[in-house]
């Protein structure tokens, strides 16, 4: 199952669009949002892809009622779950908290196959040891919204546990840049 893991779009709908379309063309079957949102009408230009999108707050948390609301919504198709969540998609055990620091400390448990955060605008994936031996996946996507960091989102495949950054491509940037 392959996924689009963003974080941190600040209201940049234009951007938050891009990297949900990109993703979805690529093959995304659901979208991970790990905060910072802000106002949850930023929301609906992804809704027209029809995945299931998957939205923690943040620091910058907006209005968590309407948030909560548009996820009640008879759609289905966003889900809310606070400040963090664990959710089980793909068979993997993932976790989704906002904050890098909470995000390593939970990776080292060894109770998720993939942590995601964000919330320092940098994009990270990175192998972490747990307690049980083995490693954990920590993903951090960066910005999606762009602000002070290049616009970035990560696709990941959670049967290979294969993960790659990429740069937001909008219709006003005209090429694409690796990241």
């Amino acid at each position: 199952m392959k996924i689009c893991i963003l974080s941190d779009s600040h209201d940049n709908r234009e951007y938050l669009e891009a990297a949900v379309r990109a993703a979805s063309a690529a093959g995304a079957e659901a979208v991970l949002h790990c905060g910072d949102v802000v106002a949850p009408s930023t929301l609906e230009v992804i809704r027209p892809f029809g995945l299931p999108v998957h939205v923690i707050h943040g620091n910058n948390t907006g209005d968590l009622y309407v948030l909560g609301r548009i996820a009640s919504s008879a759609t289905g198709q966003v889900h809310y779950y606070g400040q963090d969540a664990g959710i089980l998609l793909g068979g993997r055990r993932i976790f989704m908290v906002h904050y890098p620091h909470y995000a390593r400390a939970m990776a080292t448990t060894g109770d998720w196959d993939l942590v995601c955060c964000g919330h320092d605008h940098t994009v990270n994936i990175e192998s972490i040891d747990n307690i049980t031996g083995d490693k954990t996946l920590l993903v951090n996507p960066g910005t999606v919204g762009g602000i002070k960091a290049p616009a970035t989102y990560i696709m990941g495949d959670l049967d290979t546990m294969e993960f790659t950054a990429c740069q937001v491509i909008s219709s006003t940037r005209q090429q694409s840049t690796a990241v």
